[in-house]
């Protein structure tokens, strides 16, 4: 049994991170989880079923589309993400709640609509404009879980959170893996409907953080929706949306093009492909379990920029031309990302008071976006250099492990609470 919720000083009500309130969350980022990776999971049958295989050695006839077809589509859809920056700054004037639940049912929506795209710039088009609310749906999630704990519990309700979103990726995964055949693209993304029609059971669970009711009640001067931050949180701000770009320079391309590379350049099977990504959720379970226990023993910033340097790493090693390489760098960048998320995402929540907290997160989204667009477009058009994956994995994620220097420019947040580092929560 979970104990119950906990006061802190101010009279905030706060729950442990196995509460109810928690685990909804963890659920809603599972949804978005699920319609996002869609169409990574879709993209090998996608573009068979939109272009055109050969017999050549190019990446279009291997695949059906180019490598510059399939980054500039893939680009355009990460791109539109930026629409989760007003959708998540928009949580702080009118609530988390009421925010979570628009987006994810608008996000599951659309991904269901994309099943029924005639042709494949229909249905990047589709799922572009679904991208922003399934993006402002995890990046909201995690400021709720992270206002709804303490210090003690921060870490393990972020790892938790994060948890929810890699089983939602992994099931559009399993399902591609077993189904492939009988359900094809169109039939895998028509399962959004599942958790879409769950939602309105979930919602009634669905908490507003004490955190906001105080803040709000407090009369905290509301910012314009677009995500604008006061002035002194701006430099902060700064580092962390780089580290953000950072970030996404790498698992843009290194999630986005795995699926592909697998089964169109490698020749591994659905099932095989399928496999690698069930041995990684329990390879991802030991990360989070390892992230959570380093942020809170050791420290939210060595954890996770130390983390940040391997995961590059072995995005490098996962495209360097082998099975062994894509299995042992993917299983290994795996559980690199999930021991980054639970210090990254505690430290990037408690680095900013309530009233801006989820435009904070809003631009982490947007600086995301832009790191991915630009990882995927660059991955894309130095993979059709020559045919070759590990030359555009190494000219793409090599520069990122130098940015792993940032994080000593914040500072260390292990053990506060928001309000010990604000004046105003």
């Amino acid at each position: 049994m979970p104990e119950p919720a906990s006061q802190v000083p101010g009279g905030l009500r706060l729950h442990r991170w196995n509460e109810p309130a928690v685990i909804t969350l963890a659920l809603l980022a599972m949804a978005a989880g699920f319609g996002q990776f869609g169409v990574i999971a879709a993209l090998a049958n996608v573009a068979r079923s939109f272009g055109r295989v050969g017999p050549g050695a190019t990446i279009a006839d291997q695949a059906g589309l180019s490598g510059t077809d399939l980054g500039v589509g893939l680009a355009i859809i990460r791109l539109a993400s930026l629409g989760g920056l007003p959708l998540a700054g928009l949580a702080d004037r009118i609530g988390r709640r009421k925010v979570l639940i628009w987006t994810c049912a608008i996000g599951l929506g659309l991904t269901v609509l994309a099943a029924a795209s005639p042709s494949y710039w229909w249905f990047v088009a589709i799922f572009a404009v679904g991208r922003p609310p399934l993006s402002a749906t995890s990046a909201v999630a995690q400021v709720g879980a992270a206002e709804e704990t303490s210090s003690a519990d921060r870490a393990k309700a972020i790892a938790l959170i994060a948890a929810g979103y890699a089983v939602g990726t992994g099931l559009v995964a399993v399902v591609h893996g077993i189904a492939n055949t009988a359900l094809g693209f169109r039939g895998l993304l028509g399962l959004a409907l599942v958790p879409l029609l769950l939602l309105p059971v979930l919602s009634r669970r669905l908490e507003e953080p004490d955190r906001f009711v105080a803040a709000e009640a407090g009369g905290t001067e509301r910012l314009p929706v677009l995500g604008a931050i006061e002035r002194p949180y701006r430099g902060r701000l700064a580092i962390v949306a780089l580290l953000a770009f950072a970030v996404a320079v790498v698992t843009g391309p290194a999630n986005s093009f795995v699926f592909v590379y697998a089964q169109s350049v490698l020749k591994m099977s659905a099932a095989m492909t399928a496999a690698m990504v069930v041995g990684a959720g329990a390879i991802g379970l030991g990360g989070l379990l390892a992230g959570r226990w380093l942020a809170d023993h050791v420290g939210r910033r060595i954890t996770a920029g130390c983390a940040l340097g391997v995961l590059a790493v072995c995005a490098i090693i996962a495209y360097s031309g082998s099975r062994i390489g894509l299995v042992a760098g993917y299983e290994l960048g795996v559980f690199s990302g999930a021991t980054f998320a639970p210090a990254a995402g505690a430290l990037s929540n408690e680095l900013f008071p309530t009233s801006v907290r989820a435009s904070v997160a809003g631009w982490q989204v947007a600086a995301g976006v832009l790191g991915a667009t630009v990882g995927l477009v660059e991955f894309g058009a130095m993979a059709d250099v020559g045919n070759r994956f590990g030359f555009a994995g190494l000219v793409t994620f090599a520069p990122i492990v130098l940015v792993t220097v940032l994080f000593r420019a914040l500072p260390e947040t292990r053990g506060k609470e928001p309000e010990d580092l604000w004046h105003s929560t």
